[in-house]
């Protein structure tokens, strides 16, 4: 829950600040300086890609969050019972011990979301976090597939 808050804070904080450079793109352009024109005009394109991040990042959340509720449902989900530090977060050691079960059942089946989304809870376990975002996007793409 304390994550979903802060990713909600911060695509807050984005949105605003999306609006802010908005404006102040449209100001420039107003201008009618030919630099002033130029820099509106790029600056425009900030909110653009700002939004579409954003956009990507909250899909990405809700999807995570559809699966990890289906996975609970199921009984399927694995239990967390990593020692961890003062900070919450497991230790590497043990995480990376636990790890080897998961990176097995892929190797095993390939086409199973479930097995690739353990294997993305078990990457940010050890504390490999772009791995752990390349399997839920897997994981997601197979169960999207598998649902069609």
């Amino acid at each position: 829950m304390k994550n979903r808050v802060a990713a909600l804070v911060m695509a807050a904080l984005l949105a605003l600040y999306i609006v802010l450079v908005g404006q102040r793109a449209v100001m420039f352009v107003m201008t009618g300086v030919p630099i002033g024109i130029a820099m509106g005009l790029f600056l425009m394109l900030l909110p653009i890609v700002g939004v579409w991040a954003l956009t990507r990042e909250l899909m990405f959340g809700f999807r995570t969050q559809k699966l990890v509720e289906q996975l609970e449902r199921e009984g399927e989900l694995p239990v967390d019972d990593l020692p961890k530090k003062a900070s919450g977060r497991p230790l590497r050691e043990a995480a990376d011990d636990e790890f080897e079960q998961y990176r097995e059942a892929v190797e095993q089946n390939e086409q199973s979301w479930r097995d690739w989304f353990r294997l993305g809870l078990a990457y940010d376990a050890s504390g490999d976090r772009r791995r752990a975002r390349a399997a839920l996007r897997t994981a997601i793409r197979l169960e999207r597939t598998a649902a069609s």
